[in-house]
C-alpha cells in the first residue's frame, strides 16, 4: 500500500506482548485516509487499545511498519510525533492538583521552548477548547476533583490545544452521559470539517455509525473488514465481529444497529 493520501498506514505488522510468545497480531495491514473520521470497532480484548499504542510508538512491532502522516513511526522524534499526533486516553493519571486550565495548557508543550511558559495566546486557545467541550466554567477546579465524565472532557480539551493533524481517541464516550456523548460526537464532526483526521476506538457500533465515514472492524487482533461506513457496517460483518445477531437499519441517512 502507498502512503499517499493516508493519515495512518500499517503494513504487514506483527506484534506479540512477550518475546517468543504467540503473536497477537500477525501480518496486519490497514489504511486510514487523511481528513476522515475513522472508528476502530470491536469487542473488549480485540486489540483496539493495542492498536492505538502501536500508532503512538508506545509498543514496538516484531515486524512490519507503521506510517504516521507518511513518515515511518520509528523515524519520528518525540517532538515531531507530539506535533503530529494527539491522544485522548481512556484514563490518565494526573499526579499534581493542577487546575483544569493548567492541565489543558499542558497540551501546548510541543509548541513551547524548554523554558518557555504559556502566554496569553496559549491561554486563549485553552479557554476556547474548554468552551468547545462545555466545561469552561470549571477552569479553576482541581483535576482530581472532577467526575469521570468531566475528566474525559478535560482530556479532549488538552488534545485540542495541541493543534495536531491526527487525533486519536481511545473510547472517548465511555464515561459520558447522553448529553456529553452528543457534545463529543458533534466535536468530532467539527474536527473533520476543519481538516483533522480523527481515529477513535469504541465497542459501540452506534457511536461509530453516528460520526464515522471509515470503519475498521477488529476481532482477536485481526482486521476483519475495513472501508467506508456503509460497506463495512453491515449486519453480517457485525455478527462476525461480535458473535451476536443484529439488524442494521437506516435512520436519518445513517446506519443504526439493533441487537436482536
Amino acid at each position: 500500500m502507498t502512503t499517499q493520501g493516508a493519515a495512518i498506514l500499517v503494513e504487514e505488522l506483527s506484534f506479540g506482548y512477550d518475546p517468543g510468545a504467540t503473536l497477537f497480531m500477525d501480518h496486519l495491514s490497514l489504511r486510514i485516509p487523511r481528513q476522515c473520521v475513522c472508528a476502530i470497532l470491536g469487542p473488549n480484548g480485540s486489540g483496539k487499545t493495542t492498536m492505538m499504542n502501536l500508532f503512538l510508538g508506545l509498543l514496538k512491532p516484531r515486524s512490519g511498519e507503521v506510517f504516521m502522516g507518511g513518515v515511518a513511526s520509528g523515524k519520528l522524534s518525540r517532538l515531531k510525533r507530539n506535533c503530529l499526533v494527539g491522544l485522548v486516553p481512556q484514563e490518565e493519571s494526573v499526579p499534581f492538583a493542577l487546575s483544569i486550565l493548567e492541565y489543558v495548557l499542558l497540551g501546548r508543550a510541543p509548541h513551547l521552548g524548554i523554558f518557555q511558559q504559556p502566554d496569553r495566546e496559549d491561554t486563549a486557545l485553552a479557554l476556547n477548547a474548554l468552551e468547545q467541550v462545555g466545561i469552561v466554567e470549571l477552569k479553576d477546579r482541581a483535576v482530581p476533583s472532577l467526575s469521570g465524565g468531566e475528566r474525559q472532557l478535560a482530556m479532549v480539551a488538552r488534545v485540542l490545544v495541541q493543534e495536531c493533524s491526527i487525533m486519536l481517541m481511545d473510547e472517548p464516550t465511555s464515561h459520558l452521559d447522553l448529553a456529553n456523548t452528543k457534545r463529543i460526537l458533534s466535536l468530532i464532526r467539527l474536527l473533520r470539517q476543519v481538516g483533522k483526521t480523527v481515529v477513535f476506538t469504541t465497542h459501540d457500533p452506534n457511536a461509530a455509525a453516528a460520526v464515522a465515514d471509515h470503519i475498521v472492524l477488529l476481532r482477536q487482533g485481526s482486521v476483519l473488514r475495513q472501508g467506508d461506513l456503509r460497506s463495512v457496517l453491515t449486519a453480517e460483518n457485525l455478527r462476525d465481529t461480535y458473535g451476536v445477531e443484529v439488524d442494521v437499519m437506516t435512520i436519518q441517512d445513517r446506519p443504526r444497529v439493533i441487537i436482536n
